[in-house]
Parts: structure tokens; C-alpha cells; sequence
């Protein structure tokens, strides 16, 4: 949800800077959409992370869109792309996250269309927050009943939203026994403004349905993401100081950091 990612940055809350990094192992979007250049972009952070140039690097490797939202850009085909994600994700533990490590950046990954071989599957953990979006049909909510429970384990902090016109949303939480964080709109023109595609009244994507709600999603996983990286401080500091001798039990520190 390539527009979804870039409507997120774009309703970022202030004081953060936040760029798109485009993950998706079946190729990127943004270069074609917006008539970027192919470089630079995913391919060249993932090769200059191989030498670990340095924290804060995700900047030398971005573009602007046409408002001025940073994004790294990846390659338009899926071999590429899966080849510059398995550079990236083998470079170290800290991968994307240690690229982008300066005071005040925000990564928004866009990791497609994800599967427990995926490439991109290391970026998600590495993450404070994943969201996954789910159109509200019988057959995405059907892979959403039987992966959820997996997938709800490559995050410490997963979230659920939907996407677009279907059953209510209180109908889907309850027969997936799954929290629905929100609820992106159908809406045509919004996503228009925000693809950048020209129309005969160009408006401003903030001010579309679909702006306006991926604005609040930004606000609340920015929320959620200050929540875990707390948490997890907590759980850190608890593990130091506990008294020699005494064993953790693992069972309690994964449901903590999972909170």
C-alpha cells in the first residue's frame, strides 16, 4: 500500500522528520509514479550500509516527492528488489533502523505484500510498530484469519487496519478476535491527490477523506511506537537489575515487549 505509506509520512505529527523507505520485494512504485531517477534510492543505501559509512547514511540516498516528502526509492523490479533487501537486511542486526539512526528521523517502510520468507521480513521486527492493512473482502480477511496469529509475532507491536468499503469494522474484530486500530476510506480522488496523478481539479491530499485518515493513523502510530520503545526501556532496565541468581522467565518477557 504504497499510497497508504506515503499519506502516513505526509500526516506525520510535527517534530519528527519522516521519510518512505519503499521495501517491497516485488518492486517499488514511487520512481515510476512520480518520474524519479532510479538512483539514488534502495540499491545504493543497500550498498553503502554493507560499509557502514555511518548513522544518519538513509539521508544520502533519498528523493524528494513533489511536496518535498523524503522517500528512498526502490528498484521497479522484483529481482533487484529482493536482491537490495537481502544486501540491506545482511549488512547487520540493526539493518534499515541503523541507517536512518539521527535524532528525530522516522522510517516509514513499505514492505508490499509480506510473507514469512520475505525478504523484507527483518525490517518489520526491526520496526516499533507494523501495521498491517487488510482490504475488507472475504478473501484478504480470509489470510488475515489464518496468518494473524503469525504474523502478530514479527512485531512487538502489531496493528490491524482496514482498508476501504465492506463489513463493519466491529463485525471483522470480532469473528478475527483481532483489534482494529482504524479504518482507511474508499476514496478515489484522495488517493489520486496523493499519487501524484493529475486530474482536472488538483486538491490537497490533507484535505481529502483519505488524507485526513491516514493523518489520525500517523498520529496513533506514532502513540503506540513512543509506547513500545518505553516498554521495551522498562523491560531492558528490569533484566539489568535483577539480582544475580535469579532467572527470567522468557514467557514474561515476550509478553511485555509485546505490549
Amino acid at each position: 500500500m504504497t499510497t497508504a505509506s506515503v499519506g502516513i509520512a505526509a500526516g506525520w505529527p510535527s517534530g519528527e522528520q519522516p521519510v518512505v523507505v519503499e521495501c517491497d520485494p516485488a518492486g517499488g512504485d514511487l520512481l515510476g509514479r512520480y518520474r524519479l531517477k532510479t538512483a539514488p534510492g534502495l540499491t545504493s543505501l543497500a550498498a553503502a550500509v554493507r560499509h557502514r559509512a555511518g548513522p544518519g547514511l538513509i539521508w544520502q540516498h533519498t528523493q524528494l516527492l513533489p511536496g518535498g516528502l523524503p522517500v528512498v526509492v526502490g528498484p521497479t523490479g522484483a529481482d533487484q528488489a529482493r536482491a537490495s533487501l537481502a544486501q540491506l537486511t545482511r549488512s547487520g542486526a540493526e539493518g534499515v533502523r541503523w541507517a536512518a539512526s539521527r535524532a528525530g528521523t522516522v522510517v516509514i517502510a513499505d514492505c508490499g505484500r509480506v510473507d514469512s520468507d520475505s525478504p523484507a521480513l527483518k525490517v518489520m521486527q526491526d520496526a516499533d510498530v507494523m501495521l498491517l492493512l487488510s482490504r475488507v473482502r472475504d478473501d484478504a480477511l480470509a489470510h488475515v484469519a489464518t496468518q494473524w496469529h503469525t504474523a502478530s509475532r514479527w512485531s512487538r507491536c502489531p496493528c490491524f487496519v482496514l482498508v476501504g468499503d465492506g463489513y463493519p469494522t466491529a463485525e471483522v474484530s470480532r469473528e478475527l478476535d483481532v483489534e482494529v486500530m482504524a479504518r482507511i476510506p474508499e476514496d478515489q480522488k484522495g488517493a489520486a491527490a496523493l499519487g501524484g496523478r493529475p486530474g482536472r481539479r488538483r486538491s490537497a491530499p490533507a484535505r481529502s477523506a483519505l488524507g485526513r485518515s491516514l493523518a489520525q493513523i500517523a498520529e496513533l502510530t506514532a502513540s503506540r511506537a513512543f509506547a513500545a520503545v518505553s516498554d521495551q526501556q522498562e523491560q531492558t532496565t528490569a533484566l539489568r537489575i535483577r539480582p544475580v541468581g535469579e532467572v527470567s522467565d522468557p514467557r514474561t518477557s515476550w509478553s511485555e515487549l509485546r505490549r
